[in-house]
């Protein structure tokens, strides 16, 4: 039988490259079309690779551990489906496997990219190739075009930028100390991803911050009497579901909060349906899965999904599906410990709710001094998309709805 070499494939979202975590099938082990033969870890999850034919697995041609390129041979099938040489063709099949077919809302979706210096505001250039650009950190006003009256195309764009990757960097001297020792880690996966994230957001997002101190006693009231409903319905009730109803609520009286920036075309999206991204700290990096339609979710509902996303991220079982789309995040570092924290907005998100650990500390009740459970809530916003009275109102919103509970719990029909 004639021997086809199966390509890592394109699964979509812009991933480039995955991690060979765990080979299903071995050498020499028959295998059927569509039968999952290789689990990846890429930047968002890990996904299962089915097979694209039918036969006998002839040579696994990369290691767990290794990091493949999509498009990099990963397999080796002898089978009689197909002629040696013979195109990939069922790239478009596992694309569907894994990844659901994008829609027309999701077009606007891409997330926000550097603003174009001034000097490239200047430069004739199509705005495809302004968009290749800023995605490479290039400054057009220094590439040189050699289109119709200077027009600088993507080859021009795509030269310049490997002219710079190819030019001699100046020696750097570095100091080692004597018996010093050291471990070297290397990035990638979900902790590669996350870096570039954060540089992306750091340098692209004008972040600005708003803090609350919320008094959160009576709601802590409300969630033990509601324990044993919960547990009746099998679901472990924590705060962070009456934080994620308290944002859904304030989110419907400030619409803007749900909404990202599409610069190429200068327009601010406001997306209709709460994504809600909540962070998870894992053994293998944050990983941020997210409850969709969280606004029409009660919630024992939004508890539930709360419990298993995380299980499901802590095991590095997420699908792509259960990482993408989130409209706005919560990062609840306050289950680890931190009392105060300002958190990292998500690109292309507006905006990303930090929630502190929750003390006991005594407080001034009607002249009297009561010992009172508060937790600081950290609003993190885009400031080119938020100003700063929009936003703190939101979050004095937030705040309104954990201090009385009745209010944040109207209207669930889990608990009618």
């Amino acid at each position: 039988m004639p021997v086809v070499q199966v390509k890592l494939p394109d699964i979509g979202e812009g991933i480039a490259e995955g991690e060979i975590v765990r080979w299903l099938v071995k050498e020499g082990e028959a295998v059927k079309r569509f039968q999952p033969i290789v689990e990846v870890l890429t930047a968002k999850a890990t996904v299962e690779i089915p097979s694209p034919y039918t036969g006998r697995i002839h040579r696994l041609l990369a290691s767990e551990g290794d990091t493949v390129r999509v498009g990099q041979p990963i397999v080796e099938i002898e089978t009689d489906t197909a002629e040696p040489g013979e195109p990939q063709e069922p790239v478009e099949k596992v694309r569907e496997q894994t990844v659901e077919a994008k829609t027309m809302q999701e077009a606007p979706a891409r997330g926000p990219t550097a603003p174009p210096s001034q000097g490239t505001a200047r430069v004739r250039a199509p705005p495809s190739v302004r968009l290749l650009a800023r995605k490479l950190g290039i400054d057009l006003s220094k590439v040189k075009g050699t289109g119709p009256r200077g027009v600088v195309t993507k080859n021009d764009v795509l030269a310049y930028a490997e002219a710079q990757r190819s030019a001699p960097q100046p020696a750097m001297q570095v100091a080692r100390e004597v018996g010093v020792q050291e471990e070297r880690i290397p990035l990638r996966g979900v902790k590669k991803v996350m870096a570039e994230r954060m540089v992306e957001a750091k340098t692209r997002i004008p972040h600005a911050y708003v803090v609350e101190e919320v008094d959160i006693t009576e709601l802590l009231a409300v969630r033990e009497k509601l324990k044993p409903l919960a547990e009746e319905k099998g679901v472990k009730l924590t705060v962070l579901p009456f934080i994620m109803k308290a944002v859904v609520k304030a989110i419907r009286e400030y619409p803007l909060m749900n909404s990202s920036l599409d610069e190429e075309r200068g327009e601010i999206v406001v997306r209709k349906t709460v994504n809600l991204g909540f962070a998870v700290d894992t053994p293998h990096g944050l990983m941020v899965p997210v409850i969709k339609n969280a606004d029409s979710k009660g919630l024992f509902q939004l508890a539930r999904e709360v419990r298993e996303l995380a299980a499901r991220a802590r095991e590095a079982k997420l699908g792509l599906d259960e990482v993408r789309g989130s409209t706005f995040s919560i990062s609840n570092y306050g289950s680890i410990g931190g009392v105060l924290g300002i958190p990292v907005i998500n690109p292309p998100e507006a905006a990303i709710l930090g929630v502190g650990r929750i003390r006991r500390e005594p407080r001034i009740r009607d002249g009297r001094i009561e010992e009172r459970s508060l937790v600081y809530l950290t609003l993190s916003f885009d400031h080119r998309i938020l100003e700063g009275g929009y936003a703190t109102r939101f979050l004095v919103r937030v705040k309104e709805l954990l201090e009385n509970p009745i209010l944040l719990l109207a209207g669930d029909g889990e608990l009618d």
